[in-house]
């Protein structure tokens, strides 16, 4: 049994909380999720925006939230019997957003229930080993990108430490800037989202690797272990003026750290078509599906 006691049941609830880490970890750690947003510090990051909440029901911990565009979900219950607490939620009228699909196939055998593949949240899964080493034919541009690089620029990869704070959130402002013209509802959460990530890193036991140029941070990556074999790479910015530089700061994340795991989940596109082409370009060992399930409407 999970320790429950200080989550509110469901229906009431309260907002996720920096003490409650040690639980979600617990949790995390039973389950071995294979989906993106299933680590504390992914939802911790992204609380605001997406106003998450959390609950207790039928044993598990439950944490629900809004979508960009304010439409409320649930994520998938967390501990305890999890099929029971995902049918009480869609019995009740809720959105299940970010269900894999073994959960989804044991719900849709018990009842009846609209199954949705939501193609821009699904996870870029690849091979580690694939992203450190760059071999082979397919790989050949991103050779090159790095290499146009690392023969024109003095520079130094290092793991992120808290000195490196002050260059990321420069680098991360002047992205920003830069960006902002797109007009995209996703930035300022990403943003600050990123920021957070930076300072709390410690705390969120967050790891990253930093390019210093002529001593100046020009790129970060920032991730963490999401499963057994899988490590999650959530933030990644680059100078976008230096070509080059972010083809090397995926190839350092993959090769300095997480050595021990097999995989890395790269989260999803949103749907962007630039950042789908980017993702597509490494050559994903799988894409992780994600379907957001309802309760089939009553036939007359």
């Amino acid at each position: 049994m999970i320790p429950t006691m200080l989550i509110p049941q469901f229906p009431l609830n309260r907002e996720l909380l920096l003490t409650d880490k040690p639980l979600f970890d617990a949790l995390f750690r039973q389950l071995q999720p294979r989906i993106s947003e299933l680590t504390f510090a992914g939802l911790y990051l992204f609380r605001a925006p997406h106003a998450y909440r959390i609950s207790s029901l039928a044993g598990s911990v439950i944490v629900s939230g809004t979508g960009y565009d304010g439409a409320p979900y649930a994520l998938p219950p967390l501990g305890g019997d999890r099929q029971e607490s995902a049918r009480q939620l869609l019995a009740q009228g809720w959105e299940l957003y970010g269900v894999d699909e073994e959960l989804s196939a044991r719900l849709s055998q018990n009842q009846e229930i609209t199954l949705q593949e939501d193609r821009d949240n699904f996870d870029y899964l690849y091979r580690r080993s694939d992203l450190a080493e760059l071999a082979g034919n397919r790989y050949h541009k991103k050779k090159n990108r790095v290499a146009y690089f690392t023969k024109r620029h003095d520079f130094i990869v290092a793991g992120y430490e808290s000195a490196h704070r002050e260059g990321c959130l420069a680098l991360l402002e002047q992205w920003r800037q830069l960006h902002e013209r797109l007009g995209s509802a996703t930035l300022p959460p990403e943003v600050a989202a990123t920021a957070e990530a930076l300072t709390r890193s410690e705390e969120l036991e967050l790891e990253g690797v930093v390019v210093l140029v002529t001593g100046e941070v020009k790129a970060f990556a920032l991730g963490e272990r999401l499963n057994d074999t899988t490590a999650l790479c959530h933030f990644e910015k680059g100078d976008p003026f230096l070509d080059g530089i972010s083809q090397l700061a995926n190839r350092e994340f993959s090769r300095r750290l997480f050595t021990e795991c097999e995989f890395i989940n790269r989260e999803q596109d949103l749907g962007e078509p630039n950042l789908r082409q980017a993702k597509l370009s490494y050559h994903p060992l799988e894409l992780v599906k994600k379907y957001r399930l309802r309760s089939a409407p009553c036939r007359s």
